[in-house]
């Protein structure tokens, strides 16, 4: 899964950012690599100072394939509270649409309970 990091000019660190939110995002939201395309992470400070509060943002922002994105938003005191809310919150979101896609639809995902070598090793052939 693609994941692109925007920041506005008061963020530090972009590549190191990138690179540790696209491990984080590809471990936190691996169960639905199938459905995702990519993710855009926009990290910003709202009031673009020093004072602290609760001032950086973070927008996520998935992309899905055959369906509209799915975007969620996060507000915390530093830029890690709000990207790990932000993550936390789009995988409740994901787990909400694809949930309800499953129940309707049906869908046909990759599982082992259909492997022929798994099913034969727990269930064991009749002699």
């Amino acid at each position: 899964m693609k994941v692109q990091v925007n920041t506005s000019n008061d963020i530090d660190n972009k590549e190191s950012l990138e690179r540790w939110a696209s491990e984080y995002l590809n471990e936190h939201l691996g169960r639905f690599e199938q459905d995702i395309t990519s993710i855009e992470v926009q990290m910003t400070d709202e009031n673009h100072s020093g004072k602290g509060g609760v001032d950086k943002r973070c927008m996520l922002e998935a992309r899905v394939a055959g369906r509209a994105p799915v975007a969620v938003t996060a507000f915390a005191q530093d830029q890690n509270l709000a990207f790990r809310g932000a993550a936390d919150k789009l995988a409740h979101a994901l787990d909400h649409a694809f949930g309800k896609q499953d129940r309707r639809e049906h869908r046909e995902r990759e599982t082992i309970r259909r492997d022929p070598d798994v099913i034969e090793e727990i269930v064991p052939p009749r002699a």
